[in-house]
């Protein structure tokens, strides 16, 4: 019991350092693009960050969701990627706290703050009130992720195991599991 208490108490030491570098990085990437760019790129770079929460989002309610059996025999049989999909199945919690908790929130955190920052400069460019501005462009933004995030959930549901392995072929040109 103890083992397994001093596992979770390092998962959750981990993932606080990863939350923390991982927003470090992806604030400082929105704020250098924002900051020197027009209204136009500020929106593609809004829509990206939305795009990867509601990506990551269905590949942690994919591992959650997919079935283990295809995955053993696709590892049996040397499939490539297979190795990397046991191991995230095997450790699904943990791969949906990441994906979902700590990658979904930090895009919604950043599509707030880029939300902000294009209101701003909209504001500068243009005569329309700034808390109507602010208040359509927080509702766009907590729509299209509240909409992506559900509707990706309804695709990862019924194409668990094809979004497990395709998240794993990609990531086993950059991870090789120990044998």
């Amino acid at each position: 019991m103890a083992k397994k208490k001093n596992s979770n108490s390092n998962w959750i030491i981990l993932i606080t350092v990863l939350a923390f570098v991982i927003s470090f990085i992806f604030s400082f990437i929105s704020e250098i693009a924002l900051g020197n760019t027009g209204i136009f790129v500020g929106v593609i770079i809004l829509i990206s960050f939305i795009l990867i929460g509601v990506i990551f989002d269905m590949i942690g309610v994919a591992v959650t969701a997919s079935d283990e059996k295809p995955i053993h025999s696709m590892n049996a049989q040397k499939v490539k990627g297979a190795d990397v999909a046991t191991i995230l199945k095997k450790n699904a919690a943990k791969v949906s706290s990441f994906c979902n908790d700590v990658v979904g929130d930090i895009c919604g955190i950043i599509s707030g703050s880029a939300g902000v920052s294009i209101t701003v400069t909209l504001t500068k460019l243009s005569d329309i009130n700034s808390l109507l501005l602010s208040l359509i462009v927080t509702a766009l933004i907590a729509s299209l992720t509240i909409g992506g995030k559900a509707l990706g959930k309804g695709i990862a549901i019924k194409k668990a195991n094809n979004i497990l392995y395709t998240f794993s072929k990609f990531l086993s040109y950059f991870y090789k599991p120990k044998k």
